[in-house]
């Protein structure tokens, strides 16, 4: 069992507490399924960025497996690692794809729970999708310490050739914050120069956006490898629902974290 590690930090640790604040994160959107392939979605704590959140996973359309790829913050466990253990949140147990991990797991990606333990950029994400679906679901998550434009590719590619092979309906997240610490302005400008390669499901450009600015999205190799499966089974662009920053929340505008909620269709 994947135990908790973040709850009561970046979300409320009780159940009664979490749908609370889950209900204020939905409560200014209509759930409407779209045909989403990929999205990206924020991981800070549910009062920044639950509502652009939200909006994301008010799109997704009910899935089979839902793959969530997060950066790695802590530096523990295999540079790559997939997990195969049931998640525990304070609103049940998800469990684990583990016929998608076995056919997965090998090569770039490592079977490692290690990498898991204490890392949050999968964890936060669970109770959007327990709030939002009440059908059985399953998940797939990979965390990447990794994030290099040729692991991600290969990550991407990797995840495009099992979802092919398989006959389940299946959505890919990418966990990703943006912009880190910067002034408001700066923040947004920087965002909206890397979201247009984004949009655009151009990898090349993205990376050499990241690149030109020394931007801070810290779950760029996540991004990367949706996009990359996105692609190849059939997604042909992708559109910006939400964009947020933490000092719209807080009021503090001289050093925020960009928040940006897309799917990719």
């Amino acid at each position: 069992m994947r135990r908790l590690a973040v709850a009561g930090q970046f979300y409320p640790g009780t159940q009664k507490e979490l749908k609370r604040e889950l209900n204020r994160c939905f409560a200014a959107i209509v759930n409407q399924s779209r045909e989403v392939i990929g999205a990206v979605v924020p991981h800070a704590g549910y009062t920044y960025s639950g509502p652009t959140a939200a909006h994301v996973y008010a799109a997704l359309p009910q899935a089979d497996t839902y793959v969530i790829l997060g950066p790695n913050h802590t530096g523990v466990g295999s540079l790559v690692a997939v997990s195969q253990e049931t998640w525990e949140t304070p609103l049940d147990e998800v469990p684990v794809d583990k016929e998608f991990v076995k056919k997965l797991a090998g090569g770039i990606i490592d079977l490692d729970e290690n990498a898991h333990r204490y890392e949050h950029s999968i964890e936060v994400q669970l109770p959007f999708l327990q709030y939002r679906f009440s059908h059985k679901f399953e998940i797939v998550p990979i965390c990447m310490g990794m994030q290099d434009e040729q692991t991600a590719m290969e990550i991407g590619n990797q995840l495009a050739q099992v979802i092919r092979d398989s006959n389940k309906k299946v959505v890919i997240i990418a966990s990703s914050d943006f912009s880190h610490y910067v002034p408001d302005k700066v923040a947004r400008d920087t965002d909206n120069y890397l979201i247009e390669s984004v949009l655009a499901l151009d990898v090349d450009e993205f990376y050499t956006r990241l690149a030109e600015r020394n931007a801070s999205a810290c779950g760029y190799g996540p991004i990367t490898a949706m996009l990359v499966a996105s692609a190849q089974l059939g997604a042909t662009g992708g559109t910006l629902l939400d964009y947020s920053t933490s000092g719209d929340v807080t009021g503090d505008t001289s050093a925020v974290v960009g928040y940006a909620g897309i799917i990719v269709e």
